[in-house]
């Protein structure tokens, strides 16, 4: 047997959630006594996943997937994993596991736990520990099925090297129109930017910032960082930044390592989308912003003022540590 991981790929480069998800499957496996087996669609260096304890990758070469399609990914990964008697399959939480794994369940007959931050424990059966309530709360959940799907947390578990001697197959499937039933139009990214879902630091702007002419100081911070940029709510609703930056309970949720918010106040909505993240830093001139309520770290001032100096004195900082 082994434990199966779906590595997801952008231009046929690994995205940072496979690593996590290989380097999560190696720490099972080293309780269970079983190989790591990756499942990656058109990846350019499947070898890369040893590095992170994977022994076996099943690499698809189909140009009919360059497309994320949920129905025809989920069909090979199903194949993939009844030829490996995979009885536990691991998938990070991005918006394209999310949308897979409960058809993973339904084909494998599977229990799906979502949002797992957590190793399971093996001392009675398989259970995970899980954030519920919008992170508020922690529960454990335990899965009984046969066939156990876990889908962990972005920056839960991190990444570790474990390197291993990795064997790499090309795998085939036979894809048919009934697993194209919805067709991917265009899909428009950003490609010089950190994606959101892949940062561990993301800098974010709220209507604080006055206008669209002023983002440059979320850039700039967010350039000295390496983080990506987000926005809330209703500076995409204004138009001043794309949805595709909109982080909340109704955008993206985060979980980075730091998340700093310039200029928003903080409604519930994008609190609880942001909730996961390590460690919060809030700029805002109102001392009664909910943000501050959240936030483990604060400064009460102006936006336009602080982070000019924020981001100057990081620079300085980086110069004096290369």
């Amino acid at each position: 047997m082994s434990i199966l991981v779906y590595t997801e790929t952008e231009n046929g480069k690994f995205k940072k959630a496979s690593f996590e998800v290989a380097s999560y499957a190696k720490a099972i496996a080293d309780q269970t006594g079983d190989q790591v087996t990756a499942i990656s669609v058109n990846a350019e260096n499947p070898n890369e996943l040893g590095k992170y304890g994977v022994a076996k990758v099943l690499n698809v070469k189909n140009d009919q997937l360059n497309k994320f399609n949920a129905e025809a990914y989920a069909h090979v990964i199903t194949e993939a994993a009844k030829q490996e008697s995979a009885k536990i399959l691991v998938v990070s939480q991005s918006a394209n596991a999310k949308f897979l794994a409960p058809l993973l369940a339904v084909e494998l007959e599977a229990g799906y736990a979502s949002n797992v931050v957590e190793v399971p424990s093996m001392e009675d059966g398989f259970t995970v520990k899980r954030t519920a309530f919008t992170n508020k709360a922690f529960n454990e959940t335990n899965i009984n099925t046969d066939i156990k799907i876990v889908g962990l947390s972005n920056n839960a578990y991190g990444v570790h090297e474990n390197e291993t001697s990795v064997d790499v197959n090309d795998f085939e499937v036979t894809l048919t129109d009934d697993h194209f039933k919805v067709e991917v139009q265009s899909v428009d990214k950003n490609t010089d930017k950190v994606s959101i879902a892949d940062a561990e630091v993301v800098v974010s702007g709220g209507r604080g910032l006055k206008g669209p002419e002023n983002w440059h100081l979320v850039e700039d911070l967010a350039g000295v960082l390496n983080a990506a940029t987000a926005c809330s709510k209703p500076v995409s609703d204004m138009g001043w930044r794309s949805h595709g930056e909109h982080v909340g309970q109704t955008g993206k949720p985060v979980a980075t390592n730091l998340y700093i918010a310039i200029g928003i106040s903080g409604a519930i909505q994008h609190l609880a989308g942001i909730s996961a993240s390590k460690i919060k830093v809030v700029i805002n001139n109102d001392p009664e912003a909910p943000f501050f309520k959240a936030a483990d770290y604060g400064i009460v001032g102006d936006a336009f003022e602080v982070v000019p100096k924020l981001t100057e004195k990081l620079r300085e900082f980086k110069a004096n540590n290369a």
